[in-house]
């Protein structure tokens, strides 16, 4: 005579804690399907929420969109907005202008922002020594932060596009392009070594410790140590002032350099027709907006990072 196996037991399939099975094998429901355990039943009702919230996402979006759409196309001045910043032969016959105007844009960008990285570095590095000798250093470095910093950068572009040239010295630049250049450089500069500053102070000061008792020297805990540890904390506000930058070089164009800004600028008012400056704001949205999702990427690994640093 065949014995049954008690709640739980082997007969029954191994049921488990509150009546989910213990390893799934061989249960089944009321309706003689198989019977999920409970992480596949979260798994499960996990899927459905994120399927509900894009689909939620999906039709907000297409809602507000279109409303403005339909907002911006029932206007009463839409015809004239269209033809004055939407005309397609415009945008055709000045594009390819513009665009050699924008890769003289790009060259500023690249050439200026190697010249930030590195003055911007060597401001922030005196900034923080302590040894009395390099006080008027110090006093310099903070001098040029607060100035630079406090003075709009399109006021400098003037000051040493205009300036520079006036004041007619042997050895100094006399080209606008150099001197606007020079100009968003020491802006840029005073904003990007307070961001290598904040990097370097937020290092624990455990860590320099620690190395100086290794027998590692003052210069060589901050060279080997230190900064590399700020530099990569600092790398998404960086990327961020790479952002700025970029569409600030268009300020250069206001000392006479054709760039891709002063390019539209130039053609729009051969045509009283601003489409442009549409093609020069494509084409700079062709080059921010992969740096800005470049950004959100840094930031979401530092932010995983992080994260698993702090379970460890």
């Amino acid at each position: 005579m065949a014995t049954t196996g008690g709640a739980g037991g082997p007969g029954t399939g191994g049921a488990g804690v509150d009546g989910l099975p213990g390893d799934g094998s061989g249960a089944t429901s009321a309706d003689g399907g198989p019977v999920l355990s409970r992480q596949e039943v979260r798994r499960a009702a996990k899927r459905r929420r994120s399927l509900r919230d894009r689909l939620i996402a999906a039709v907000a979006t297409v809602v507000v969109i279109g409303g403005l759409l339909a907002l911006l196309l029932t206007s009463p001045g839409w015809p004239n907005v269209r033809d004055t910043f939407f005309d397609v032969d415009q945008f055709r016959e000045h594009f390819p202008d513009v665009l050699g105007g924008f890769w003289l844009d790009v060259k500023l960008f690249v050439v200026i922002e190697i010249g930030v990285l590195i003055l911007g570095l060597l401001i922030a590095l005196s900034r923080i020594t302590r040894a009395p000798i390099l006080f008027p250093l110090r006093l310099l470095a903070t001098v040029f932060t607060d100035v630079f910093r406090g003075v709009p950068t399109v006021l400098l572009v003037y000051l040493f596009g205009f300036g520079i040239p006036a004041l007619e010295l042997s050895g100094l630049p006399t080209n606008p392009m150099i001197c606007g250049g020079l100009a968003l450089c020491f802006s840029y500069s005073a904003y990007v070594a307070e961001v290598y500053r904040s990097g370097i102070d937020g290092v624990h000061p455990a860590q320099r410790s620690a190395s100086l008792a290794l027998g590692l020297s003052e210069a060589q805990t901050l060279r080997h140590v230190v900064l590399p540890q700020a530099i990569r904390r600092v790398v998404p506000p960086l990327l961020n002032d790479f952002v700025a930058l970029q569409k600030d070089v268009a300020l250069l164009g206001i000392v006479g350099v054709v760039e891709a800004f002063r390019q539209a600028q130039i053609a729009a008012a051969d045509q009283f027709n601003y489409t442009p400056l549409l093609a020069a704001a494509v084409l700079y949205l062709c080059v921010t907006i992969p740096m800005a999702r470049g950004v959100d990427v840094v930031q979401a690994r530092s932010r995983r990072r992080r994260g698993a640093a702090g379970v460890a």
